[in-house]
């Protein structure tokens, strides 16, 4: 029982002390919701149809819900960014125990350039590759499994660009 009375308070001063780097809200100087951003659609640059406006909604709706930032619809926004799909990659992972050759599971990687700038004096805030990746179980069609991946990859991206951007880690 003593050895008890000792140990709780020291199992919640251990706890709260992982606590204490912790900051509420936005990491940099500023309010949430106080700058614009406006995003530009992404050029795709791959042969994957489709992954430039798929990263550019998933973007857009990331920073609606992430509220750092205010996403700008109509005119210019604050921050401006835009960006280049630059990579798409199937890495075949699993392999059929009947065919040696033919993979089961694939993990696409998407890499993209992504550029945001003030609008006002044109400062690059980031420049700098974003990496996004999902796992996709092929099953009976390779098409039909990469186009259901796609808005996975797309989040992934887009949770990758926003937290760049709300932590100013440019």
């Amino acid at each position: 029982m003593r050895a008890l009375k000792f140990f709780l308070p020291a199992l919640a001063a251990l706890a709260l002390s992982g606590c204490a780097s912790y900051h509420l809200g936005p990491v940099m100087d500023e309010k949430a919701g106080d700058k614009s951003v406006e995003v530009l659609p992404f050029n795709n640059q791959t042969l994957e149809p489709r992954l430039g406006d798929a990263l550019t909604q998933a973007l857009r709706e990331r920073l609606q819900v992430d509220a750092t930032y205010h996403l700008a619809t109509h005119g210019d926004g604050d921050i401006v960014v835009s960006g280049v799909i630059r990579q798409y990659r199937r890495i075949g992972l699993g392999y059929s125990s009947s065919d040696s050759i033919t993979p089961e599971n694939y993990r696409i990687e998407v890499v993209v350039h992504v550029i945001a700038r003030e609008h006002d004096t044109g400062k690059a805030l980031l420049d700098r590759d974003v990496k996004g990746q999902t796992l996709v179980h092929i099953g009976n069609d390779l098409a039909s499994a990469e186009r259901q991946a796609l808005p996975l990859v797309a989040e992934e991206l887009a949770r990758a660009i926003t937290e760049h951007l709300a932590e100013g880690s440019w």
